[in-house]
């Protein structure tokens, strides 16, 4: 099987500051909720998303450039649905990547390491079309959290 990391794009009606803001301020809006502790906003930051018995993942914002890159290391994550590694996450990377094209801002999305030759792949390609396809971009489009 190819080696091909998870990605999303996303084109939006909205500034590259704006977007930028409703993936760091926000994620508790877009992915966490309730389950989300911690902080998400500048370098070193880290924060836990734990939906108890499906999925605990701890992030740690490793790159952070205003308006235009952000990157989540995960140091730990438990799969608890996973027969084989239920800590397939650990060690991958969540990019988010902002540009501009034609007066609308692009984000770009990669799940560094979630390749196609891990078990959690066909749910975790459901769950982030979901989350960043749906949640996000009707968070930034819309203004319509989704917890």
């Amino acid at each position: 099987m190819e080696n091909k990391n998870f990605t999303a794009t996303l084109e939006v009606a909205k500034s590259p500051q704006s977007v930028f803001k409703s993936i760091t301020n926000d994620v508790v809006k877009w992915w966490g909720g309730k389950d989300l502790k911690g902080n998400s906003t500048k370098l070193n930051d880290e924060f836990i998303i734990n939906h108890p018995g499906a999925h605990y993942s701890k992030q740690k914002l490793v790159e952070v450039v205003p308006g235009k890159k952000i990157v989540w290391l995960v140091t730990d994550s438990t799969l608890y649905w996973l027969k084989k590694n239920q800590h397939e996450w650990a060690n991958t990377k969540m990019i988010f990547e902002i540009s501009t094209k034609g007066g609308k801002t692009i984000l770009h999305f990669t799940h560094e390491g979630l390749v196609p030759e891990k078990e959690c792949y066909a749910m975790c390609e459901q769950g982030w079309n979901m989350v960043i396809k749906d949640y996000l971009f009707n968070l930034i489009t819309y203004d319509k959290p989704h917890f």
